[in-house]
């Protein structure tokens, strides 16, 4: 199912005899080898021969070099240099800092720096509060990680964790204006993450939790929420969960079913799942069955950490017991975030009619789409090369933006809704169907939107 994305990028400078036929043959050659050809530029051009860089799309390390044997087999063609168009995009990090304000002449200076700035910390000092109206903490977000749970990676630590921090930081100034900073603990340690997080807060408006794992990841939040002035939000968890959320109102509205007479199984009581169970609970659907690698989730299991007895205990409330497959007989929801391949049509044949099916685990999803859609009525993914794409970047750039417009102070539950429902209202009635229930990231209705609805909570409205 999987096929050539912009995520293996390759640019492939080839020197190659001057001849009529060489364009057609090397771009027949990388389109018989698999790849999917994006750029031909000729760089150089002699009387005898040409130099060319090829950019195309492959599938993974692997198939990159599968592509550039097949050019190396080509009469008179020699490789120069492969170059990977994701490492070269990261070469220096994503980030930089730049100041808003001029630094022209000793006045500026004097102003922004000594004798001058003394007056702001002694303002700040006195009224501690002035410090959201005459700092950089007004709009700033750390964005923290241990680097324990990283994307379909695992637990591969801060350093490794580091490029996708950038991109969440970047994310949330494109989106949002939102500045963000990654700040990567070199401890995995509750403790210690839970006092290093307080002891940095002052600098920022609020703490994006990122890519910690469970069940580490629930214990962190809930007490720095409880210690802390600043809002405190783990993307992993409610990002997804606002988005899913969003996401099957619509998903409903297509199906014309209401979710109280709906029967939702979520796959993956980890973060993401967790999350999603107790933000679908509020909506009072009929029924919620949690499944994880060991089957459904029953208070009789014996491997119950707190998180698990929660959803146990708020869960299957008709005790049933069993598989995956089991749980999914006459369900009229799926919601995986859990593993790839876990499933196939004849699962999803078993589903009530007009069935919806959102397999979300990246980047191989429970379910090759395309299955699904053999008995499905609406599918949706994580993934970018297919229709419906749950994406975290729907909901957390607008709901910062909203939290720090708002001065807010923590996050509630209703802020959660709210961003849903936002999220889903911004496809509208015409647009709205089984291929379009959520909008496209780059929707640039949505990051204000959310903002607006979550501004809305936090003033009581």
């Amino acid at each position: 199912m999987a096929v050539p994305g912009p995520g293996y990028s390759i640019t492939v400078r080839v020197e190659a005899p001057a001849a009529v036929s060489t364009a057609g043959d090397l771009t027949s050659t990388v389109t018989k080898a698999g790849g999917v050809l994006t750029a031909f530029d000729i760089v150089e051009s002699h009387p005898d021969s040409i130099v060319v860089d090829i950019s195309a799309n492959v599938l993974n390390e692997g198939h990159a070099s599968e592509v550039t044997h097949a050019l190396e087999e080509l009469d008179g063609v020699h490789v120069r240099k492969v170059s990977d168009r994701t490492f070269l995009l990261h070469l220096g990090g994503k980030l930089e800092v730049s100041s808003k304000v001029a630094l022209r002449n000793r006045d500026d200076l004097s102003r922004a720096y000594t004798p001058g700035v003394a007056r702001i910390c002694q303002a700040i000092a006195a009224n501690p509060e002035d410090a959201r109206r005459l700092t950089i903490k007004r709009n700033t977000v750390a964005v923290v990680t241990d680097g324990s749970a990283v994307l379909g990676l695992g637990n591969i630590g801060p350093s490794a964790a580091l490029p996708v921090m950038e991109g969440k930081a970047a994310l949330f100034k494109k989106f949002a204006g939102v500045d963000a900073w990654p700040v990567c603990l070199d401890t995995q340690d509750t403790e210690e993450i839970i006092r290093t997080v307080r002891a940095l807060a002052p600098g920022y408006a609020g703490i994006n939790l990122e890519d910690i794992s469970a069940p580490r990841c629930f214990e962190i939040e809930a007490r720095l929420r409880e210690s802390m002035d600043i809002p405190v939000f783990h993307d992993d968890q409610h990002g997804t969960a606002i988005v899913v959320l969003g996401a099957l109102r619509n998903a409903l509205r297509v199906v014309n079913k209401s979710i109280t007479d709906c029967r939702v199984v979520v796959c993956g009581t980890g973060a993401a799942g967790s999350a999603i169970i107790r933000l679908l609970n509020r909506l009072s659907p009929a029924e919620v069955i949690a499944v994880d690698s060991r089957g459904i989730l029953t208070t009789e299991r014996d491997d119950l950490h707190d998180n698990l007895r929660w959803l146990a205990e708020n869960t299957n409330s008709e005790g049933r017991s069993g598989s995956l497959h089991d749980a999914l007989v006459g369900a009229d929801v799926f919601i995986g975030v859990s593993a790839p391949n876990l499933l196939d049509a004849t699962h999803v044949a078993s589903m009530a009619d007009d069935a919806i099916v959102f397999a979300l685990a990246n980047p191989d999803p429970e379910i090759d789409p395309v299955e699904a859609h053999k008995h499905a009525a609406v599918v949706a993914t994580g993934r970018s090369d297919y229709p419906n794409q749950i994406n975290n970047v729907l909901a957390f750039p607008g709901f910062f933006r909203g939290l720090l417009d708002a001065h807010a102070h923590e996050i509630t539950d209703d802020m959660l809704v709210a961003a849903a429902n936002a999220i889903a209202d911004v496809v509208d009635g015409e647009r709205l169907n089984a291929s379009f229930i959520v909008p496209s990231v780059f929707d640039s209705a949505v990051a204000p939107a959310v903002a607006d609805a979550v501004k809305q909570v936090a003033a009581g409205g």
